[in-house]
C-alpha cells in the first residue's frame, strides 16, 4: 500500500513539473525585474507563512551566502525569522500586520516584496503586498490554487496548476532554486 502511495506521489509530482514550462513568461519577467533591483543597489523581503515562511528563509539565506557560484553577497531579508519583532507586532497590534509593519520600518520604493502562499489569501501577506504597493515596492507572489487575492494585488505573480498544498511548495521552491541560479550566473563576475 505504501509503494502505491508514492508512486502515485511521485507521478502528480512529474505531471505537475511538466505543467510549470507554462510559467516560463513569468519566471523571466520576475528574473529580470530581481536583476534589476539588484543592479540598482535595491533590496529585495520575503514573506510567508508556515512551509512557505521556511521557504522565504531559505531563499534568502541562499541569496545572503551563495547557491552554487561564488558571488557578491545580494541584499535578501526574510520577514519571517525575527521572533521578537513578530510577537512584539503580534502582541501590541495584530497577527495580521507582522509583515507590513516590518515593511514600514525597512523598505523603501523600488524594492521588491515577495510573497509565497498556496493559497494567495492570507491576511498578513494581503496587508503586506497593499502596505508594499503603497511605499512603492514591487510585488511578486508565487501562489497556487486560484491564486486568491494576492493574484490581483501583485505586479508579478506565478501561479502553480495545481489544488494540493505540498506540491505548490515543492514548485515554489524549485522556482525559487531556478532564481538563484539566474542571479549567480549574472553576478558570479560582478
Amino acid at each position: 500500500m505504501r509503494s502505491s502511495a508514492f508512486r502515485i506521489s511521485l507521478l502528480e509530482h512529474i505531471d505537475l513539473f511538466k505543467d510549470l514550462s507554462e510559467c516560463h513568461d513569468d519566471f523571466y519577467e520576475l528574473a529580470n525585474l530581481l536583476i534589476g533591483t539588484l543592479d540598482q543597489k535595491r533590496n529585495i523581503f520575503i514573506a510567508g507563512n508556515g512551509g512557505s515562511a521556511a521557504d522565504a528563509s531559505h531563499f534568502a539565506a541562499e541569496l545572503n551566502g551563495r547557491y552554487e557560484l561564488v558571488r557578491p553577497a545580494l541584499p535578501a531579508f526574510d520577514l519571517v525569522s525575527n521572533c521578537a519583532s513578530i510577537t512584539a507586532i503580534s502582541n501590541d497590534f495584530d497577527f495580521s500586520e507582522i509583515f507590513s509593519r516590518q515593511i514600514l520600518a525597512a523598505a523603501s520604493p523600488s524594492d521588491v516584496l515577495i510573497c509565497l502562499s498556496t493559497s494567495g489569501n492570507s491576511e498578513n501577506l494581503i496587508k503586506a503586498a497593499v502596505t508594499a504597493k503603497s511605499i512603492g515596492l514591487n510585488t511578486v507572489s508565487l501562489l497556487g490554487k486560484d491564486g486568491g487575492q494576492l493574484l490581483d494585488l501583485s505586479d508579478i505573480s506565478i501561479l502553480i496548476p495545481s489544488f494540493r498544498t505540498c506540491r505548490i511548495q515543492e514548485a515554489h521552491m524549485f522556482i525559487l532554486h531556478e532564481i538563484c541560479s539566474v542571479l549567480d550566473n549574472h553576478f558570479a563576475n560582478s
